[in-house]
């Protein structure tokens, strides 16, 4: 595999753009899904599964081109309640801090689904495509549901990439208070695209990877891009309560017998280190990989690091 050293910004040419133009919809799991699919239909599939409340176009569209040219079809999709995918109408009044209270206290929490269903939702996506498997690479709570799909859908699954993730154990899963308070606040404005994209970039500011800088001007652009594509942050708590709610999950992902990749960064102040460590020892053969500077992003030089990783992972897993 050639090596990759730099990700320059794909958006940037004609032909970039000519690739990553459409985005379609498919009924699967009783929703709705907005979806892109990228590459030859015919090439070994990546499903890109995003985070908590990030949309599709939240996956660096560099890094995808990069993957189409590896030799892989890429499709990345919208969540449930998120991007232009089907919202969940929910009568309830999330209570957020008081479920977070009986998630730690290992009490049952009320959500509207689980991560379960958003799992069920990406193997819908696949059967709706015509993808008889695929290789899951998810990242946070997309890694979470990649976990979920691969346990239960194995027969769908070629190999999962499991990216700052974790097994619902909060025991080696809390976070550092500071980026647990700031991914929970609101913007100072809520109905407004700059106070929005001001509160995101303090997000990254403080989740970001330390040894990885992000140029401000590109991220700030790509922040304003999801923004104006469409703005939903109720269901970025909808996905939280789902996440909670699932609970631990160590047993299930005993059960994963796909050819499995974990990732974690060393420096990750959201979800620390010892949940990715978790991960690996739980899985059988899952092989772990930790990069020091990385913390809770996908910041250019992390990019390039995953891309390697990822592609050497999936022809592994497919005997190439």
């Amino acid at each position: 595999m050639p090596p990759v050293v730099s990700l320059p910004d794909a958006s940037s040419g004609s032909d970039a753009d000519d690739a990553l133009a459409g985005e379609s919809f498919a009924t699967a799991n009783g929703i709705d899904i907005c979806y892109q699919s990228l590459g030859d239909p015919g090439a070994p599939v990546i499903l890109l599964i995003m985070g908590l409340g990030m949309q599709l176009v939240a996956w660096p569209d560099a890094f995808c081109l990069r993957l189409v040219e590896q030799g892989f079809r890429v499709i990345r999709f919208d969540n449930r309640d998120t991007g232009r995918s089907t919202r969940i109408v929910w009568r309830q009044r999330p209570r957020l801090l008081l479920a977070i209270a009986r998630g730690l206290l290992r009490l049952p929490v009320t959500a509207p689904y689980l991560l379960a269903d958003m799992a069920d939702d990406a193997a819908g996506l696949l059967t709706a495509l015509q993808v008889p498997r695929a290789h899951l690479v998810g990242v946070s709570l997309g890694g979470m549901v990649a976990q979920c799909l691969a346990a239960r859908h194995p027969q769908q699954v070629l190999s999962l990439s499991s990216i700052m993730s974790a097994t619902g154990n909060w025991r080696v899963a809390l976070g550092k208070p500071a980026a647990l308070r700031q991914l929970l606040s609101r913007p100072a404005k809520p109905d407004c695209l700059r106070s929005q994209a001001d509160h995101l970039l303090r997000v990254f500011s403080v989740i970001g990877s330390p040894g990885f800088p992000a140029d401000a001007a590109e991220l700030r652009r790509q922040v304003e891009r999801g923004l104006r594509r469409t703005h939903y942050p109720r269901g970025q708590v909808h996905q939280l309560l789902a996440v909670i709610a699932a609970g631990d999950r160590r047993r299930e992902l005993a059960t994963i017998r796909v050819p499995t990749l974990v990732v974690h960064g060393a420096d990750d102040p959201l979800l620390p280190p010892s949940a990715g460590r978790e991960t690996a020892r739980l899985i059988p053969g899952a092989r772990l990989q930790i990069i020091e500077g990385m913390g809770h992003d996908l910041a250019p030089g992390v990019q390039a690091l995953l891309l390697d990783a990822i592609v050497a992972h999936c022809r592994s897993a497919a005997g190439g």
